[in-house]
């Protein structure tokens, strides 16, 4: 995609500010898309810092799904949102996603899936979600190609999408920088301190002092909250993707095996792109290394499904962070122990697909505006007050 210079946010070349309003720490789609809709609030006293390049971390390596599809009235609603937004990014930013509304195909394999996927589906159809259980003939109609005798049903929502990552993420950049943002690459911050009017951020490329800091660091953001003292209960799990060659158009849905995670779709250039997951230890380190064990999986998990592609071959594999945390649910607000220090991570798979609603509300938050329940929802303190389970079934 041809980008002009002068259209691009600045880089490390550019000078860092000496003080701004707010300093948003990450420039993945949470970080930009908070700047973007505070400079649209009319603050534009913000400067986004990003230790490398755009689109390095989690948001330049997905699978760029959103979907309405989830077992929580809060998570529901605000994907639904969240998709509005989508549908109108190009004409509100002026960039191309590639929005393309296939739906999402979720496999079950036991009576018991079943039996949540029912709930599920009763719960989105009372949001004015249509998504509907679809029986094993049902999924083949919708696509041919699935071999399902290991399954026992599906369900199937057409309003669900997927958008191309990068210029998603380089749309929310380039509108946050022409509103006034300053937008930093390869500017990691070393050294947080606390000041009398907020904290002084120290960077490579010098200090800059903000009255308030928000840490949508992603997987990283364990480690800058350290820098103020602050732990953090999320966590970094390795997840893969793959792409193969380009076939003729055939897959219009993502599908998705619900208890191994697997899932795939086809891009508009005909190639298959999809993951699974593949469990390690968790150490706490970021680890965005390829492995043949992935491969091996995948390959075992198309071919149960689709066994017409044995010969397909693999162009490319990559690995991305998911920002995992005890229950699947964020972290956002403001931390208690660190006044002006906010925290907006813990996605765990699906910051991509929520960061437009959720910094929405964000900015809204952070410029006096109504706060959203899921400020309280998703709190910091959820995790000192009661002991936490994981509610949605749909994650990743």
């Amino acid at each position: 995609m041809a980008r002009r210079r002068d259209t691009l946010p600045p880089t490390a070349t550019a000078p860092l500010r000496a003080h701004a309003e707010v300093a948003i720490i990450g420039g993945g789609i949470v970080g930009l898309a908070i700047a973007y809709n505070l400079a649209r609030l009319g603050c534009s006293d913000v400067v986004v810092l990003e230790g490398r390049h755009l689109a390095w971390g989690a948001s330049g390596r997905n699978g760029g799904g959103v979907r309405q599809q989830w077992s929580t009235e809060l998570n529901i609603r605000l994907m639904q949102e969240s998709l509005e937004i989508c549908r109108g990014f190009a004409q509100e930013i002026g960039t191309n996603i590639w929005m393309r509304q296939g739906g999402y195909l979720f496999l079950a394999r036991t009576a018991d899936e079943l039996g949540k996927m029912d709930k599920a589906i009763a719960l989105q159809n009372s949001c004015d979600v249509p998504t509907r259980r679809l029986d094993i003939g049902e999924a083949n109609e919708l696509v041919p190609e699935l071999a399902l005798t290991a399954f026992a049903g599906a369900c199937y929502n057409p309003t669900d999408a997927i958008v191309f990552p990068w210029p998603f993420l380089w749309g929310y950049a380039q509108a946050a920088a022409k509103r006034g943002v300053e937008i930093h690459t390869f500017t990691p911050v070393t050294a947080i301190d606390g000041t009398s009017d907020g904290f002084a951020l120290h960077t490579p490329k010098g200090v800059v002092r903000a009255a308030r800091v928000v840490n949508a660091a992603g997987s990283w953001s364990p480690q800058v909250a350290r820098l103020v003292g602050l732990t953090l209960p999320n966590w970094p799990a390795r997840h893969e993707i793959l792409s193969t060659e380009p076939l003729k158009p055939f897959l219009k849905p993502m599908v998705s095996v619900l208890d191994s995670g697997l899932y795939i779709s086809q891009s508009l250039r005909g190639e298959l792109v999809g993951g699974i997951t593949v469990h390690e230890p968790a150490d706490r380190e970021v680890r965005l290394g390829s492995r043949l064990a992935f491969v091996e999986e995948m390959a075992h998990g198309l071919m149960e499904i689709m066994p017409r592609l044995g010969d397909l071959k693999i162009v490319r594999q990559w690995a991305g962070p998911y920002d995992m945390t005890p229950d699947g649910n964020p972290i956002v607000g403001e931390a208690t122990d660190v006044p002006g220090f906010f925290l907006c991570c813990g996605f765990v798979g699906h910051g991509f697909m929520m960061a437009p609603v959720v910094a929405r509300y964000y900015a809204s938050h952070l410029t006096g505006g109504p706060t959203h329940p899921l400020f309280d929802k998703w709190r910091l303190g959820r995790f000192v007050d009661t002991a936490t389970e994981r509610e949605d079934m749909n994650i990743g």
